[in-house]
């Protein structure tokens, strides 16, 4: 495959041609939204989930990737008879402002006139910008006021900022392994991401595609230095230990055998230079990094959430080491001080952040019974 080349992709995509006005003061014009939906949307409008993705993830929630062929991302959570069930909700899954799987983002062309893309000129996003993004796709649906918005990590991000900027807008909220600021620790994380992708020679100063090239290791190393941070410990023992794979434990490091782990992160960072853009790497870890909910009203949290009458449910998982439960109990806490009703809930589990993917049946038992107690309040058949 042609690296400089992404195959289509079947989505729908909705285009503004007024465009958004960014955080940043920039007029980003037009705005294109690439999205998935599961389900019917029910004659008052009134079923609608909207799905926040994480940093890497996309619309396509509940069905195969079309680039990859994985199954889908959240599989275990979105579909029939799911927690958030696509027989009863109509859920609504898009690209994140940035992106690079439809959504206007660093490989889009600057304006409909030009065949060059932004590249790393794009300019600088917010997750708030983000939300803003998804409005302006909800609006044009039809949907007054959303049933639900559920996100994990970034997604996480994006239902809080959701709460906060269109508490009307959100009937309740699902904040999963996330929290209202991104700490020191895990902008360190993205720092050497980014430097990685900087360091390689395909890079180009980030004008790698004028050179029919991709900065591929730079990125893969990328992918596998935030994977580490994805799991924990007992995880990776658990799955890999110090299991050796292939050649010969004496030969030359560079020739010999190979810790199963050491496979596995290279077959992450592979797999992922296939499916994604650096400069959409550099910019959506950038708007994570500066992310501060709390900043953008004087330093209280619970400014952010005042009157607000979006029901919460805030999810955290024990040895989630990326986003620690600590920072959960923060929001909720915040929460309580602006009289918002929130349910906080701890899920023990050893499989780190990306516990919320994965099949933990005390999160999916959590999810859909609190959904379904919120479909009662709001009175959904």
């Amino acid at each position: 495959m042609d690296q400089t080349a992404f195959p289509e992709i079947p989505h729908r995509h909705e285009t503004f041609t007024d465009g958004i006005a960014l955080d940043c003061g920039v007029m980003l014009a037009p705005l294109d939204i690439a999205y998935r939906t599961y389900g019917t949307l029910n004659a008052a409008r009134s079923n609608a989930v909207l799905i926040c993705h994480a940093l890497t993830g996309d619309q396509y929630v509940a069905e195969p990737h079309p680039l990859t062929g994985k199954p889908a991302w959240w599989g275990t959570l979105v579909g029939p008879d799911r927690p958030v069930d696509t027989n009863r909700y109509f859920v609504i899954c898009a690209n994140a402002l940035g992106g690079c799987m439809g959504s206007t983002g660093p490989r889009s062309r600057r304006n409909p006139s030009s065949p060059e893309p932004w590249g790393i000129e794009f300019p600088p996003i917010t997750v708030q910008d983000m939300v803003r993004a998804q409005k302006m796709l909800i609006d044009w649906l039809g949907i007054t006021r959303l049933f639900a918005v559920v996100g994990g990590s970034m997604g996480g991000m994006q239902a809080l900022a959701w709460a906060s900027l269109f508490p009307e807008a959100v009937f309740a909220a699902v904040p999963v392994a996330t929290a209202p600021y991104h700490s020191a620790q895990n902008i360190a994380f993205h720092e050497v991401g980014r430097q990685a992708i900087f360091a390689d020679p395909d890079f180009h100063e980030g004008f790698y595609w004028a050179h029919g090239v991709i900065p591929a290791r730079g990125l893969a190393v990328a992918r596998m230095t935030a994977h580490i941070t994805y799991l924990s410990e007992a995880a990776l023992t658990r799955k890999f230990g110090r299991r050796l794979q292939g050649g010969s434990a004496m030969a030359p490091v560079l020739f010999g055998e190979r810790f199963a782990v050491e496979s596995y992160l290279e077959h992450q960072g592979s797999s992922f230079v296939r499916r994604f853009d650096a400069n959409s790497y550099l910019c959506i870890t950038r708007a994570m990094d500066f992310f501060d909910l709390a900043a953008d009203h004087g330093g209280s949290l619970a400014a952010a959430f005042r009157g607000s009458k979006t029901r919460f449910l805030l999810v955290s998982f024990s040895s989630d080491w990326l986003f620690p439960t600590a920072e959960s109990r923060a929001v909720a806490r915040a929460l309580n001080q602006a009289a918002a009703n929130v349910s906080f809930v701890e899920i023990v589990s050893d499989k780190g952040h990306d516990a919320f993917l994965l099949d933990e049946p005390d999160f999916h038992r959590t999810v859909a019974g609190f959904l379904r107690g919120a479909a009662e309040a709001a009175g959904l058949p």
